[in-house]
């Protein structure tokens, strides 16, 4: 059992909602419907802490993400910019997303701000919170007969 809980933002920004939403309205409304980018997470445990991977590659860090704690969540919230945009011109293919995105989590109430540190190393964003785990093991209470 996990103490941190994955929440996706927006819910509807997956490949199969895409395609059915492109494919039944049209290029044009497909794009509004599904602005922004929902980047692949990994949730793992190390000892008693949670170690959140966000795959972000090609998003500048430092410029353009955000990780805070907030009323007992953590959230991640950035975005991936397309630099060339105004150099492009005509039709384009690309798989690439653009846009922003948020990725939050709910944080086991004994935890504050301290307990998070976050590092980017080879487009992926590490945040490790320090101590999630602690007391989270299942603890048999004896029933006691009347």
């Amino acid at each position: 059992m996990s103490n941190v809980a994955l929440r996706n933002w927006p819910a509807w920004t997956n490949s199969h909602t895409d395609r059915f939403v492109r494919e039944f309205f049209g290029p044009a409304t497909a794009g509004e419907w599904a602005a922004g980018i929902n980047p692949a997470v990994e949730v793992d445990r190390d000892g008693e802490d949670a170690v959140i991977r966000v795959d972000l590659p090609g998003v500048d860090v430092a410029k353009d993400v955000t990780v805070e704690v907030d009323r007992g969540r953590l959230v991640i919230r950035g975005e991936r910019r397309d630099e060339r945009a105004e150099e492009k011109n005509g039709r384009k293919v690309s798989e690439i997303r653009y846009g922003s995105f948020h990725r939050s989590f709910a944080l086991p109430s004994h935890l504050t701000g301290d307990a998070v540190s976050a590092g980017y190393e080879a487009g992926v964003l590490t945040v490790r919170v320090a101590g999630a785990h602690k007391g989270a093991e299942a603890r048999r209470i004896e029933i006691e007969s009347r």
